[in-house]
């Protein structure tokens, strides 16, 4: 039995909708951070024995098992194996679940998790052929919100008592605090750029007033493009491996995954995972907030992270998303869990901390969470 631990973690860029990232398919962005990872750490692409991803729409140039065919695009060992996951915005962190456990069992001492999505080529929804609604029942017994996350982001901000003005602060802030971040370098190690795109796409100078003129997504809401996580693309990788193969490697062992959640929510509101995730992987690990350091909850909609705070009070929002997230620094589905985690990790080491939280809501009224805990 193994002890799972992260010995490289690696993102590229945030490219936004049409942009810079927009010529790449997903199996190029994703076989970028796949080589990087793996010569960061100075291995043999044969050393590596399984390559688990996400991808959230997995049709068209994502489709036929993303991650290998972008392992195949690498042109490096064939007979390392590959499989991709849909926990829908969950799949990635949910890869990195799946690689820690088949390390933990002792069937793999290393391997890569992983996620990508390129939204501008395989726009969401591509992979509805029938539609939306369509994997319901005449009977389906759940009373889904009116424009699927849109309306469960509006159900909560409205269950929460929410104001337009408070989601707008939200909003300015996570722009805010990746500007800052960005600034002074934070993501410097943790970004492999490409394409000459060195930094995320999706940072906008923004200002209350401007966003308070924004449009809001559905008729009678509260949410605007301004507070909701941006459509965007972008890879991410971490290499796992046993604690006994990395110190035979010579290589040093970064953070360890001290307990993992997968979890179903209500689906009235759609995007409550984080809160019960949240709760379910505290309780597993006889935690409390205030044993954390710091959090990662991915910015869907700034009432989903607001309603989080307000759940876990005592969880101080000047350590939450500290270097802004998915309004600011995009969304792009398949890859953000993994994304969180890299960001986290990277953090953590920048300021010393020992143990983060990273939680997203995921369509289907799923939930994810996972604790790291520096080594």
């Amino acid at each position: 039995m193994g002890q799972p631990v992260i010995v490289e973690a690696v993102r590229t860029p945030m490219g936004r909708r049409g942009g810079a990232l927009a010529g790449r398919k997903a199996v190029e962005l994703l076989r970028h951070v796949l080589v990087e990872v793996i010569r960061r750490a100075g291995l043999e692409a044969g050393q590596v024995e399984q390559i688990i991803g996400g991808c959230v729409t997995q049709s068209g140039e994502q489709s036929l098992n993303v991650t290998r065919n972008a392992w195949l695009n690498t042109g490096l060992d064939y007979e390392v194996a590959c499989t991709t996951v849909d926990v829908s915005c969950g799949s990635a962190q949910h890869a990195n679940h799946l690689v820690a456990a088949l390390i933990a069992a002792g069937v793999i001492d290393v391997g890569i998790a992983c996620g990508v999505e390129s939204m501008s080529r395989v726009p969401i929804g591509t992979n509805l052929y029938q539609g939306p609604g369509h994997y319901k029942t005449p009977d389906y017994p759940w009373d889904d919100p009116p424009e699927a996350q849109f309306g469960g982001a509006e159900r909560i901000a409205a269950r929460e008592g929410f104001t337009r003005r408070e989601l707008d602060e939200y909003g300015l802030l996570s722009q805010r605090r990746a500007r800052a971040a960005w600034d002074a370098g934070r993501f410097d190690r943790e970004v492999v750029p490409i394409d000459g795109v060195t930094a995320d796409e999706g940072l906008r100078d923004t200002s209350a007033e401007a966003l308070a003129g924004l449009r809001t997504n559905v008729e009678g809401g509260l949410h605007t493009p301004g507070t909701t996580s941006q459509i965007s693309d972008g890879a991410a990788a971490i290499l796992w491996m046993s604690r006994e193969r990395a110190d035979a490697l010579g290589l040093r062992p970064r953070a360890r995954l001290l307990h993992q959640v997968v979890t179903g929510a209500d689906p009235y509101y759609l995007l409550d995972g984080p809160l019960v995730a949240t709760r379910k992987i505290l309780d597993r690990a006889g935690m409390d907030v205030g044993d954390i350091d710091l959090f990662e909850v991915n910015e869907a909609f700034a009432a989903v992270v607001l309603a989080w705070a307000a759940a876990y009070d005592k969880a101080d929002l000047e350590t939450v998303n500290v270097n802004g997230g998915a309004i600011a620094l995009g969304h792009p589905l398949g890859c953000s869990g993994t994304r969180l985690l890299v960001t986290a990790l990277h953090e953590l080491e920048r300021t010393g901390g020992e143990t983060a939280l990273a939680t997203m809501c995921c369509g289907g009224s799923l939930g994810t969470a996972s604790i790291l805990a520096r080594v």
